[in-house]
């Protein structure tokens, strides 16, 4: 009897055990069905799952629909898959851009918000500075356009913009900000539809009319499949990043560490200064003073500076103001430099037109204008995809789904970066709280797929590799980086966008003998 009692407890207890590790799986992962057939990580050669799952999460199109209707105002949001396959990128596949542009919204929407209105245009343009620059003041594009809202030199040199090796007003908030404005209420007044405003505002009035005569269209979505490719994904980038705005906190996505505005005071500049002997002398953070003053591209202003206005943080301007003139004795060339300063008690600086006439702006001809402005649409600067990938087909294409083992002493911020994702994206796909993780975990991790190989691309790597196999066995390709100089480019002011990059590094990728530039040459950047 003794014997049957001890048999039957056994049971038990390893039926106990079975049930438990059947209903407590480490990770939603171990839900989904494995199919390793020997694949193997592309750098770390050992061994993953990867599991293929018909049915990606996707927001229902019914709440979709209804969320959107009730967002719209001035500007039409209309549904469609496009729209919704946007959202769905935002919110499951990169929740991470989604939290890293709400964090900064604080920082630039308030004056976003009143310029608009000044200008007597709809409020939710606000939200296109987010698809052109990531809310990102030094942004710049592939293509050569800079700041928030992504000009390009020659239309911001149009709307008085000045642009030189030291200062780019195109990155300065405000005269962007201004500038973005007067812009898109001109594209208005041509065309007199916000969706062909915007599309024009991305690839230039001349390629919205082209399109409007070749399809007999008089909206965006009728001359949807006339508009070049980065064009055409515009504005449902838009419409998407619109939504995500207003309704990321209903998918779990927070603004965890907001940014704000720093109080300030500012100094008008006339004349040399050093940035950093500046706040060397001053106390002030040259951090804080580069956040601030984004327009900025070197670490000096030059001899020829006019106007210029220096924000520093208020904290910081009752003791330059008791130390003033050993400060600029100190930051400027000479000890004369001082008298070229003025000193102002609060930021009330009016931001017009009229202020910067002053300035010598690079002269255009009327045929390299209008030929420089209908060459190619804006990539933006957070685009999705690299340079050769449609954005749309990127969206479309559905991730695969990787689950990783978490090994002993792993920590999450590794296998991120192991893997080329965000630690917030691994923590969203996982729904895990914090970064804690044990030892046999399961992790799942979306990894985008490739672009599949066309007919052209396919035969051109076939014939590199029967010509030259040994070339290839010995050397690593890559793909270089590219910027077609524009009119005013120097080679000091594109080395500043680029970076790790000097002008002789540049002048030595390129053979370049001189220091002169023409317009539409292609420099290699990386």
């Amino acid at each position: 009897m003794s014997n049957l009692k001890t048999t039957l407890h056994g049971l038990r207890l390893a039926c106990t055990v079975l049930i438990f590790v059947c209903i407590v799986p480490h990770s939603w992962g171990a839900y989904f069905q494995a199919d390793t057939n020997g694949v193997r990580a592309d750098t770390t050669q050992e061994p993953i799952e990867i599991v293929d799952v018909p049915d990606i999460l996707s927001v229902p199109e019914a709440v979709l629909r209804d969320r959107l209707a009730k967002l719209e105002q001035s500007i039409p949001l209309n549904y469609n898959k496009t729209v919704h396959g946007f959202i769905d990128y935002f919110t499951f596949r990169r929740p991470s851009y989604t939290k890293k542009v709400m964090e900064r919204m604080p920082m630039f929407f308030p004056l976003y918000e009143r310029l608009l209105a000044q200008h007597e245009i709809p409020d939710e343009l606000k939200y296109l500075s987010i698809v052109e620059s990531s809310l990102d003041p030094k942004a710049v594009s592939r293509v050569g356009a800079g700041g928030l809202w992504q000009f390009m030199p020659y239309t911001g040199a149009d709307f008085k913009l000045y642009q030189d090796e030291y200062i780019d007003e195109r990155m300065d908030p405000v005269k962007s900000t201004d500038a973005a404005c007067r812009y898109l209420k001109d594209l208005y007044r041509i065309f007199g539809d916000w969706h062909l405003a915007l599309a024009a505002y991305n690839s230039g009035p001349g390629t919205v009319k082209r399109a409007m005569r070749r399809s007999g269209g008089d909206s965006f979505w009728t001359i949807y499949n006339f508009l070049p490719k980065e064009t055409r994904a515009y504005v449902p980038q838009f419409i998407a990043l619109t939504y995500m705005m207003n309704y990321a906190n209903d998918h779990g996505i927070y603004a965890e560490q907001p940014e704000y505005p720093i109080p300030c005071d500012t100094i008008h500049v006339n004349g040399y200064l050093s940035i950093e002997r500046f706040c060397q002398y001053s106390g002030v953070p040259l951090a804080e003073v580069q956040k601030m003053n984004p327009s900025i591209m070197t670490g000096i202003l030059s001899d020829q500076t006019r106007s210029f206005v220096l924000r520093v943080p208020k904290a910081h301007f009752d003791y330059f103001a008791a130390n003033r003139r050993a400060i600029l004795d100190s930051a400027g060339r000479t000890p004369s430099l001082s008298t070229n300063m003025l000193l102002a008690s609060t930021e009330s600086v009016t931001y017009t037109s009229d202020s910067s006439k002053k300035r010598d702006y690079f002269p255009f001809t009327n045929a390299n204008e209008e030929q420089a402005r209908e060459s190619q649409p804006v990539v933006a600067a957070n685009a999705i995809s690299s340079e050769d990938d449609d954005i749309e087909k990127v969206v479309r294409r559905n991730p695969k789904k990787v689950v990783y083992v978490v090994k002993k002493g792993e920590a999450l911020s590794r296998i991120a970066e192991k893997y080329d994702v965000d630690v917030y994206d691994l923590k969203k796909w996982n729904h895990l709280r914090s970064t804690r993780i044990q030892r046999g975990q399961k992790l799942v991790i979306l990894r985008e797929t490739p672009a599949p190989e066309t007919a052209s691309r396919l035969a051109k790597s076939t014939k590199n590799r029967s010509s030259k196999p040994e070339v290839a066995k010995r050397t690593k390709t890559y793909k270089p980086k590219y910027h077609r100089v524009q009119d005013g480019d120097t080679l000091w002011n594109i080395s500043q966008r680029y970076s790790d990059l000097t002008v002789d590094q540049l002048k030595k990728l390129n053979k370049i003998k001189g220091n002169s530039l023409k317009p539409g040459q292609r420099l290699i950047v990386g």
